[in-house]
C-alpha cells in the first residue's frame, strides 16, 4: 500500500478510514464556555470555519463602526485566539474558495472613546449560525464580552480544522463589580506581567483591576507632583518604579479589554515606605518623654498633612479616569499615637477622649471628603465603616476580614451603604489547585436581608497580596482559582451550584488559558491537547 502523500495507490478501505475518522472527529464540540452565560442554548450542528474566510465586521444599524479603538483592536486580538495556529494575522491578505464567515458586532451606543464605569452595561447577545455570527450589545464593553464568548466556542478536529456549533446565547452579569487585586509594593511586578494578568482577567470576564499599588514596604509609583515619594520610597527609585508613561500603558491595556483601574491608596496605615519621601507625613513615636526615632501611621493632627494628601490625590484623581479610588483605612495601630504626647492633646482638645478609633474616624472623614470634592467616590475596607459613627458620608464598603463575614455584609447593607465582598476570595495563601471548589461554593446573598439590602451587594473581589508572590508564581497561584469567583460573580447562582458538573467546563477552560500563554495549574490528573509551552 502506497501511504506517503496518500498518492493513486492508496487501497480504498484506507479512505474510508479517514472518512469515519473525520466523522467521529466532526462529533466534537467545545465543554461549555466559563464563565457559564445566563442562557446558553448549543446545536449539535456544526460549522467549519476557515481563517483564510473569516471575518469581524459592523452591523448597518450599529452606533460603532471602523474607527472604533475598542473593537477594532478586538478584531485583531481575537482572530488570534479564535485561529491560533494560524500565521497570518488579522487583516492580511486572504482568498479562499470558501464561502465567508462573518462575526457581525452591533452596539447600541458608541462608547468607543471612553472608558468602562460602575453603570457600564456588559450585556450582550450571540447567535451562530451557518456564515454568521451575530453579536448584539449595548455597549463596546457588553461586545468585549461577546467575542471571548465567541471565542469559546470555536474548537479544532485532530486535524486542525476549525468548527463551530449553531448557538444561541442571551448573557450579562449577575454582578457589576468583578475585581482583582494585586499587591505591587510587598513585592514589584513588572508592568508585563500587570498587562498579562488583565489579558487573562479578560478571558474570565473580570472587570476592575484593584491596583494596590504602594504599601508599607515600597512606594514604587512615581508621583509628578512629590517626586521623592518613589525616589525614596521604592524597593529602587529607577528598576522598582511604575512611571507615569507606565500607569497610562495599563489603564490603556485594561481599557481595551473593557476593565476599570482602581488605585489603591492605603492610610493613614501601611504608610511606612511614604514617610521616607515626605518629612512630617508620620507619626513619631515616643517612648516615655523622648522621641524613640519609631515612626507609625499617617500623623492626623496636622494641617500640613491633609494639604499633602488633598494635593496627592488631585494628581492621582487626573492620573487615573474611573470614578472610583480606594481609601484603604485597615489594620491601624495605634500604639505609636498613644505614645505622642501632641497626638494625645489633640485628642482631649476634639473631645476624643482616649477613644482612637474617633481619632482615625476624624482622619478618614477628612480624607473622603477629600477625594468627593474631587468627584471621586471612595472605597473603604471594613474597619472604617466598623468604628465610624458618621456612616453617612461612606459610599462602598470592602469586606475582608474572615469568621462570618456575610453577618458585616447584613450590617453594612442595613446602614444603606454598597458592599464589595472580598473575605472569601484571598488567594493569596499556597493551597492546592483542588480547593478550587471552596471559592466556587461561595453564595455572596446567602444573608437574611432584604430585597433592597441585596442590591447593595455590587460584587466581589479576588485578592492576591505580594508577600509571597511575585512575577515568579503568581499566574499558577491566581489561576485556575480566580476562575472559580470569576464564574460565581458573573454566572446564574442556580445554575452554577454543582461543582462536578462546573469541573469539566473548568477544566477545558484551563487548558484555553494554558494555549493563550496564561501559567494556570492542574486542576487533578490529566492532560490538555496543548500544553504549556513557555513564554
Amino acid at each position: 500500500m502506497y501511504v506517503e502523500g496518500l498518492g493513486r495507490h492508496t487501497c480504498p478501505s484506507f479512505h474510508l478510514l479517514l472518512l469515519l475518522i473525520s466523522l467521529q472527529v466532526g462529533l466534537h464540540s467545545v465543554e461549555g464556555v466559563w464563565p457559564l452565560p445566563q442562557s446558553y442554548v448549543p446545536s449539535p450542528e456544526q460549522y467549519r470555519l476557515n481563517p483564510q474566510a473569516f471575518y469581524f465586521g459592523y452591523g448597518k444599524q450599529s452606533a460603532a463602526q471602523s474607527g472604533c479603538t475598542v473593537l477594532d483592536s478586538a478584531f485583531k486580538r481575537y482572530f488570534s485566539l479564535v485561529f491560533p495556529d494560524f500565521s497570518s494575522g488579522y487583516g492580511a491578505l486572504r482568498f479562499s474558495v470558501d464561502k465567508p464567515f462573518i462575526v457581525e458586532v452591533t452596539v447600541d451606543h458608541n462608547d468607543c472613546e471612553g472608558y468602562p464605569n460602575e453603570d457600564s452595561s456588559e450585556r450582550y447577545s450571540l447567535t451562530v449560525s451557518a456564515g454568521l455570527a451575530s453579536l448584539n450589545a449595548d455597549t463596546v464593553w457588553g461586545a468585549l464580552r461577546g467575542l471571548e464568548t465567541f471565542s469559546q466556542l470555536v474548537y479544532q478536529d485532530d486535524f486542525g480544522s476549525y468548527f463551530v456549533n449553531k448557538t444561541d446565547i442571551e448573557d450579562f452579569p449577575r454582578f457589576q463589580f468583578r475585581a482583582i487585586l494585586l499587591d505591587t509594593s510587598r513585592h514589584y511586578l513588572p508592568v508585563q506581567t500587570i498587562l498579562k494578568t488583565l489579558d487573562a482577567m479578560a478571558y474570565n470576564k473580570f472587570n476592575v483591576f484593584h491596583w494596590h499599588i504602594v504599601d508599607d514596604p515600597s512606594f514604587p509609583y512615581q508621583s509628578r507632583t512629590f517626586p521623592d515619594l518613589s525616589s525614596k520610597g521604592a524597593f529602587h527609585p529607577m528598576t522598582h518604579i511604575y512611571t507615569q508613561s507606565d500607569v497610562r500603558r495599563v489603564i490603556s491595556h485594561g481599557r481595551l479589554r473593557g476593565i476599570r483601574i482602581l488605585p489603591e491608596f492605603d492610610s493613614p496605615g501601611h504608610t511606612k515606605s511614604w514617610g521616607k519621601g515626605q518629612p512630617d507625613l508620620l507619626t513619631p513615636c515616643y517612648k516615655g518623654s523622648a522621641p524613640s526615632g519609631a515612626y507609625g501611621p499617617v500623623n492626623p493632627t496636622l494641617l500640613s498633612t491633609y494639604e499633602f494628601m488633598a494635593g496627592l490625590f488631585k494628581e492621582v484623581s487626573s492620573v487615573f479616569p474611573d470614578s472610583y479610588i480606594h481609601l484603604g483605612g485597615d489594620e491601624v495601630d495605634f500604639t505609636c499615637w498613644r505614645s505622642n504626647p501632641d497626638v494625645r492633646a489633640f485628642m482631649q482638645k476634639m473631645g476624643f477622649g482616649a477613644d482612637f478609633t474617633k481619632l482615625e474616624a476624624f482622619y478618614m472623614e477628612n480624607i473622603v471628603n477629600i477625594t468627593s470634592s474631587l468627584n471621586k467616590t471612595s472605597i473603604v475596607w471594613q474597619d472604617v465603616f466598623d468604628y465610624h459613627e458618621r456612616r453617612s458620608s461612606l459610599s462602598v464598603v470592602e469586606v475582608w476580614k474572615q469568621g462570618c463575614y456575610l453577618c458585616e455584609v447584613l450590617r453594612v447593607t442595613k446602614a444603606g451603604l454598597k458592599v464589595i465582598l472580598a473575605s472569601p476570595w484571598y488567594l493569596d495563601q499556597p493551597g492546592p489547585t483542588h480547593n478550587w471548589a471552596r471559592y466556587y461554593t461561595v453564595f455572596p446573598l446567602a444573608f437574611k436581608g432584604t430585597e433592597e439590602q441585596k442590591k447593595l451587594v455590587i460584587g466581589g473581589e479576588v485578592c492576591m497580596w505580594g508577600e509571597y508572590v511575585d512575577a515568579t508564581n503568581l499566574n499558577p497561584r491566581l489561576w485556575p482559582r480566580a476562575s472559580a469567583a470569576a464564574e460565581r460573580l458573573w454566572s446564574d447562582e442556580k445554575q452554577t451550584f454543582d461543582v462536578n458538573k462546573a469541573f469539566p467546563r473548568l477544566k477545558d477552560f484551563r487548558c484555553k488559558l494554558l494555549r493563550r500563554g496564561i501559567q494556570a495549574e492542574p486542576l487533578f490528573v490529566g492532560h490538555c491537547k496543548h500544553e504549556y509551552q513557555g513564554i
